[in-house]
């Protein structure tokens, strides 16, 4: 599976410092104060060893971050910053020195998004989005706390991601509750103790102790989807500690949390459209047909296939159904890529020979639903999925009820009938062990930035990030129109948006007005 790929699956979805003591859902006191007086100093003043990034002889991305000259170290931070003094973690960073230092502007944090997306070996790939400029930076990898080397957190999962349709009916939906339970109930026995600590706030928390455990009293950061998300909020805890910010693909901070899906129906469906369209122009490739009309029709008869009986494809026959099928499709639409195209037009040809083949015959599958599949439902990703769902159950309080969760899901089939069930559908935030310990963070600050978005992004919507530049006033957005892509800055192949990230890197000013590109 490509990056794009995995990381389009996933979503890389997606809080203001105020009195002393805030009360979280359940009424229980909770540190909402980041005064770095408040039991921290040590924690900032610590001293960073650096060493090789390599771990073992098979770590390629450590002999590749090892190779380029950067070196690796560990933060020490608390797990519970309202007890400093108790039980601390390690958070990994790696830092690529600027190849330019006597013309160095500064250190630039990163952060990949997911939530929970390792980011140590980040700094290679960025510096090769920014062309010159990036001589002129420190590039500074960090996994966020209990992600990738920081403390891993994994749930034991039988599943790879978590993600699901809640089905057709009522029977369908008792077995995601059930489904969604029992996780919740998995990762509560393995990390019961640690999972209250696992949120954005403390995340930004341990970001500024990076920051001042590396002797610099701003940085500068550049945060995909949910990173883009992570970089507001530290702007909010911490006024006045950043310098240039770049949030790619950012969505509407308030619509954060267990329930991020909602309101992502319409983008989905225009991209499926569009995909459609592509396709039917390459008929005599997938033979799905020959106009939209013909291609979402045949989307339409392989997801009602799914809900009769499981699709037959080899290795996977009893788990293709109602509950899978519809959110491979919503997973496979997401960009305007050719060669993505071609290898979902591809996995719609294998469905739909599966869904008209008869009984007791299977059909292979391609290599990309192979991959797919494999990341929807191998045990194996656990590690990779488990800090996900635990930072978005740790940071918003989920419905507890699961009638609320039928009763939305009801509502929105009627409008939304193939998407609706995915994005309203329950997880397991309804069953974590308890509710989150602070109050999201309200954003609303004149902190600069530059948040950078295309019109057709069906992960986080063009107008989440409208509602994003409007609650940062010193924002300025730079918006790709014609395009269906997430992740935009150097990874969607953009000579215009790269050139317009890189020109305010250099210069640390943002234009006077929002800026647009089009794509070709």
């Amino acid at each position: 599976m490509t990056k794009k790929t995995r990381l389009g699956i996933l979503a890389r979805w997606l809080g203001a410092p105020g009195a002393a003591v805030a009360l979280a859902a359940s009424g229980t006191p909770v540190l909402a104060t980041d005064d770095p007086a408040a039991g921290l100093a040590d924690y900032r003043r610590q001293q960073v060893s650096w060493a090789d990034c390599r771990q073992g002889t098979d770590d390629e991305p450590g002999a590749g971050l090892d190779r380029a000259g950067a070196r690796c170290a560990q933060v020490t931070v608390p797990l519970d910053y309202s007890r400093p003094q108790g039980r601390t973690i390690k958070i990994a960073v790696s830092r690529l020195p600027a190849a330019d230092p006597a013309h160095r502007i500064g250190t630039m944090v990163l952060n990949h998004g997911g939530p929970g997306e390792p980011t140590l070996g980040m700094p290679l790939e960025t510096r090769a989005h920014m062309g010159e400029v990036a001589a002129r930076y420190d590039l500074i990898g960090v996994d966020p706390r209990f992600v990738g080397r920081s403390t891993p957190l994994d749930c034991g999962w039988p599943v790879g991601l978590w993600l699901r349709s809640a089905g057709t009916d009522r029977a369908g939906f008792d077995r995601q509750v059930a489904f969604h339970k029992d996780l919740a109930e998995r990762c509560a026995r393995r990390h019961g103790d640690v999972l209250p600590h696992v949120n954005t706030r403390n995340t930004a928390r341990d970001m500024d102790i990076v920051r001042a455990a590396l002797g610099e009293r701003r940085i500068s950061f550049l945060g995909y989807s949910y990173g883009a998300y992570l970089g507001a909020v530290y702007a909010q805890m911490f006024p006045g500690r950043t310098d240039r910010m770049v949030l790619d693909s950012a969505g509407d901070p308030r619509q954060w949390g267990p329930r991020a899906l909602i309101g992502r129906e319409r983008s989905t469906e225009r991209a499926l459209r569009a995909w459609a369209s592509w396709t039917a122009a390459r008929h005599h490739d997938y033979g799905l047909g020959r106009t939209r009309h013909a291609v979402l029709a045949t989307v339409e008869r392989v997801v009602e296939a799914s809900a009769t009986r499981p699709l037959p494809v080899t290795s996977y026959a009893d788990t293709l159904d109602e509950h899978v099928v519809p959110f491979l499709v919503s997973g496979g639409v997401g960009t305007d890529d050719d060669q993505e195209r071609a290898g979902f037009a591809s996995t719609m040809r294998v469905l739909n020979k599966a869904a008209e083949a008869a009984t007791g015959t299977t059909v292979a599958p391609n290599p990309e639903l192979e991959a797919s599949v494999r990341f929807l439902l191998d045990g194996a990703n656990s590690p990779l999925v488990s800090p996900a769902a635990a930072i978005m159950c740790g940071d918003g309080a989920a419905p507890r009820d699961p009638e609320v969760y039928w009763d939305d899901i009801r509502r929105s089939r009627h409008r939304h009938p193939l998407f609706g069930p995915i994005t309203h559908n329950i997880s397991p935030c309804a069953f974590w062990p308890e509710p989150p310990r602070e109050q999201p963070t309200e954003i609303a600050n004149r902190t600069e930035a530059l948040i950078v978005s295309a019109t057709g992004d069906t992960s986080t919507t063009y107008r989440g990030a409208h509602a994003m530049h409007h609650l940062m006033t010193g924002s300025r957005l730079l918006t790709l129109r014609g395009a269906i892509g997430h992740g935009i800055y150097g990874e969607y192949g953009d000579d215009c948006v790269d050139q317009k990230v890189n020109a305010y890197l250099e210069s640390g000013t943002l234009p006077t007005k929002g800026l647009t590109c089009l794509k070709p």
